[in-house]
């Protein structure tokens, strides 16, 4: 009897296989001729080969679809063990979805401005974002750089923050430098977790495909075929901006997101963001949005937390 193994890399056995292992259910019923074991990320199955040729092309077009949705339903696994190599993610409102997160979940941008986000990128290679907190620029910017990551767009995805110790002091924490810097980096990890499963994930930051990282590291680097995310844009300087702005390479992509409302710069030092606002204002492929209160989806009392600062601030 001839075997065949076939290892599940960069997936969860237990996401895959699914409640009460139905995935496998579907394949051994599907493959009656074929006795299939299943331990831990490995499969193997045992038969003759022109079954085990077919066995392992369609338990291949499982993992390319669960690859590309992270969820398999059981209508999808009949259609793709059925069909003629092809299935369709049919969950309702699909429309404008960006990337298709962890369990399936659809990741779309759900404002105006976070659809301008969307639209402004397909035209231009350079996005200034520019809101409150809670507007969303953030988690948009990364949907789009995990979505042009898949389609093959670009060939990694590099986050950034300056790290400014906004009124605590990072020398003072315990750990290496990665411990110190991973909580400042904490909303770009929340993010990709969404959007990536955690084995993936591990791995893109493993060989460098994601890559997280302060603004400083950026220092000397060409970027090509990447896409670039610099995050917490006000608390940059003039220099800093500069220097990360002119490390774009070919084919690369780069969103700055940013909120002139929460500056954690010394006083008197103007804000990289501000300065690189004026500047590059009439140069084409660089597009700018603004968000607003409008744009904020959490709690509902963020938004009046805005509006109730927008209001001082007007005085």
């Amino acid at each position: 009897m001839n075997e065949r193994s076939i290892h599940l890399t960069e997936i969860d056995p237990k996401e895959f296989f699914g409640t009460q292992n139905s995935t496998l259910k579907f394949l051994k019923a599907h493959f009656p001729k074929l006795k299939i074991v299943a331990r831990g990320a490995e499969i193997k199955a045992f038969g003759e080969p022109l079954i085990l040729d077919e066995f392992e092309k369609r338990l291949q077009m499982l993992v390319k679809y669960f690859d590309k949705y992270n969820h398999l339903d059981e209508n999808a696994i009949e259609q793709l063990l059925t069909s003629n190599g092809s299935a369709k993610n049919n969950s309702k409102k699909a429309d404008g979805v960006l990337v298709h997160g962890v369990g399936g979940s659809q990741i779309k941008a759900q404002t105006e401005n976070q659809r301008r986000m969307v639209a402004m990128m397909e035209t231009n290679d350079m996005l200034f974002a520019i809101g409150p907190a809670g507007t969303g620029k953030t988690y948009t910017a990364v949907a789009l750089a995990v979505k042009a990551l898949r389609d093959k767009e670009v060939k990694r995805i590099i986050l950034t923050r300056p790290a400014v110790e906004s009124g605590e002091n990072l020398g003072f924490l315990p750990g290496d430098l990665k411990d110190k810097l991973d909580p400042y980096m904490q909303p770009l990890y929340d993010a990709l977790r969404d959007m990536i499963p955690f084995e993936k994930l591990d791995s893109y930051i493993e060989k460098g495909t994601i890559q997280i990282a302060p603004l400083a590291f950026m220092r000397g680097r060409t970027l090509d075929h990447a896409f670039v995310i610099l995050d917490e844009a006000q608390n940059t300087t003039s220099g800093q901006m500069k220097m990360f702005l002119t490390r774009m390479g070919k084919r690369a992509k780069f969103i700055v997101t940013g909120d002139p409302g929460q500056i954690d710069l010394p006083r008197k030092q103007v804000s990289g963001l501000k300065t690189s606002l004026l500047a590059l204002k009439d140069v084409k492929g660089i597009a700018n949005v603004y968000l607003d209160e409008k744009d904020v989806i959490r709690h509902r009392l963020v938004k009046e937390i805005i509006k109730a600062y927008k209001n001082i601030d007007a005085e």
